[in-house]
C-alpha cells in the first residue's frame, strides 16, 4: 500500500471519530468503565491472593519429638525433615523455648505454675511449600524416627486454597463479561459509522476497492476508541488506587491488610490496560466490518 494511500485511510479513521461525536464518547466512557472495574477487581485480586498466601505460610505442621531422644539426637531429625520435597523450612524449638511460649500464653494462669521444660518434648515448626499437600508431607513427617506425633491443620490450609481458587474463577469471569460490553459498545459505534458510509462503501466496492483499503478506516477509529479508553482508564486507575491504600493506611491503624504499591505493577498493569484496548477495539470494529463487504 502507497505512503499516500495509507495517510489518507487513516485521516479517514481519525475523522470517523469526531463525525459521530456523541457514539465516540458513549464507547470511550463505557469502554473507560469496564476497563477501570477489571482494572480494579484484578489488582484486588492480586492484593488478596497475597495476602492469601501470606496467611497460607501460617498453616504449619508441628513436629514433636520423641521424649527419649537426647538434644543432639532430636536436632539430627530436622536434618530428615529438611530433605522432604514439600518442606520450605524447619525450625527447632528447644524444651526450654517452649516452655518460654508456653508460660507467655498462660502468664497469670496458676494451673500451670508447675510446668517444667521436661514435661515438653522438642518440636520442630514445619512450614511447607504448597500446603495443599499438607496431609501428604504430614504423613512422611510420621514415618520420619524419632517423630512421636504431628500437629497439622488440613482445614484451614483447605480454606486457603478454596479462597485463592475462588478469586481466580470470579476474576476470570468479571474480565471476560467486562471486555465482551466493552467490544459490543465500540461495535455498534462502527456499525452507525458504516450504515451512514454505505452507499460511500458501495460505490467504492464496484471502482474496485479492495476490502483493505475499505476496512482500514474502520479499524483505525476502533482501535483509537480503545485505546483513548485504556488510556483514560489507566490513569483513573492509578489516581484512584494511591487515594484507596492511603485512605485504608489511615484507617487501619493494625496494617490487617497490606497492599502493594501501585508502582510494583505498573508495566502489567500498562501491559493488560493497552491490550484490552486493542483488543477490543480492533476485534470489535474487525465485526462489526463483516456484514458491510458483501455489496
Amino acid at each position: 500500500m502507497k505512503l499516500n494511500n495509507l495517510g489518507y485511510l487513516l485521516k479517514e479513521g481519525f475523522r470517523g471519530i469526531f463525525l459521530h461525536g456523541f457514539m465516540s464518547f458513549a464507547a470511550v466512557c463505557v469502554t473507560v468503565a469496564c476497563l477501570v472495574i477489571v482494572g480494579s477487581f484484578s489488582i484486588l485480586a492480586y492484593n488478596l491472593d497475597l495476602m492469601v498466601q501470606e496467611l497460607n505460610q501460617t498453616s504449619e505442621i508441628l513436629v514433636y519429638i520423641d521424649s527419649s531422644l537426647s538434644d543432639a539426637e532430636a536436632r539430627s531429625v530436622g536434618t530428615k525433615i529438611n530433605q522432604l520435597d514439600n518442606v520450605l523450612q524447619a525450625t527447632f524449638v528447644s524444651r526450654e523455648e517452649a516452655l518460654e511460649n508456653f508460660i507467655a500464653d498462660h502468664d497469670g494462669d496458676s494451673a500451670f505454675s508447675g510446668v517444667q521444660a521436661g514435661d515438653l518434648r522438642h518440636r520442630y515448626v514445619v512450614v511447607l511449600e504448597d500446603n495443599t499437600k499438607m496431609e501428604q508431607t504430614d504423613q512422611q513427617l510420621k514415618d520420619i524416627p524419632g517423630v512421636a506425633k504431628t500437629n497439622a491443620a488440613y482445614e484451614l490450609a483447605e480454606g486457603f486454597s478454596t479462597i485463592q481458587d475462588v478469586l481466580h474463577m470470579v476474576s476470570l469471569a468479571l474480565i471476560a463479561v467486562l471486555l465482551v460490553v466493552s467490544l459490543l459498545i465500540i461495535s455498534n459505534t462502527v456499525k452507525l459509522a458504516m450504515y451512514d458510509r454505505k452507499d460511500e462503501i458501495a460505490i467504492m466496492k464496484m471502482v474496485g476497492a479492495t476490502n483493505g483499503f475499505i476496512r482500514l478506516p474502520f479499524v483505525v477509529e476502533g482501535f483509537s476508541l480503545g485505546m483513548i479508553g485504556a488510556i483514560l482508564a489507566f490513569g483513573l486507575e492509578w489516581v484512584a488506587y494511591d487515594a484507596m491504600i492511603q485512605r485504608i493506611a489511615l484507617v487501619d491503624s493494625l496494617q490487617l491488610f497490606t497492599f502493594v504499591s501501585f508502582q510494583e505493577v505498573l508495566i502489567p498493569m500498562v501491559a493488560v490496560f493497552g491490550a484490552a484496548g486493542m483488543f477490543v477495539g480492533i476485534v470489535g470494529s474487525w465485526t462489526s466490518i463483516r456484514k458491510f463487504m458483501n455489496v
